[in-house]
């Protein structure tokens, strides 16, 4: 599939395509629908123009995404330059909040030293870090809660 996802909502099921129309629909190459079509896609090849049913396309590019689908395991975080689950450098992530229900798990690939990103929801952390030590965003203390104040303070 490449670097590019096509979105298989965009075939009509009840519309016949030709290699052409399906190529402009998708913003790709005639060339890449005709490799498409020795790579499965059903065609119908005993008339020319060739034609290709809409349910085929629909149905070949959605079993094509979902083939590069990769779930990823507790303790896990997809990689998106190695284009996999990998489990975080040291076990170690950290959590950071987005919204106050929602946040990132945010960990180092230890193949390629890049920051690997998933969301997770704040109550579902136990379940989605595994044996992962994760670190939360500690809140600051007051100025008077500390033991050693500023210089400049007039609490003193």
């Amino acid at each position: 599939m490449g670097a590019r996802c096509h979105n298989h909502r965009l075939a009509k099921i009840h519309h016949n395509y030709t290699v052409e129309e399906v190529a402009t629909l998708y913003g790709v190459h005639r060339h890449t629908v005709r490799n498409w079509i020795k790579g499965g896609l059903p065609a119908l090849k005993e008339q020319r123009p060739l034609l290709i049913l809409g349910i085929d396309l629909y149905a070949f590019l959605q079993a094509k995404r979902t083939k590069n689908k990769s779930t990823c395991l507790p303790g896990e975080i997809y990689c998106v330059r190695c284009r996999a689950p990998k489990r975080p450098a040291e076990a170690m992530v950290d959590y950071q909040h987005t919204t106050e229900k929602l946040g990132a798990l945010i960990g180092i690939c230890p193949d390629c030293h890049c920051l690997m990103y998933r969301r997770a929801s704040y109550a579902k952390l136990d379940q989605i870090r595994g044996d992962l030590e994760v670190r939360l965003p500690q809140a600051l203390s007051h100025i008077t809660e500390s033991p050693h104040p500023s210089v400049i303070c007039d609490f003193a």
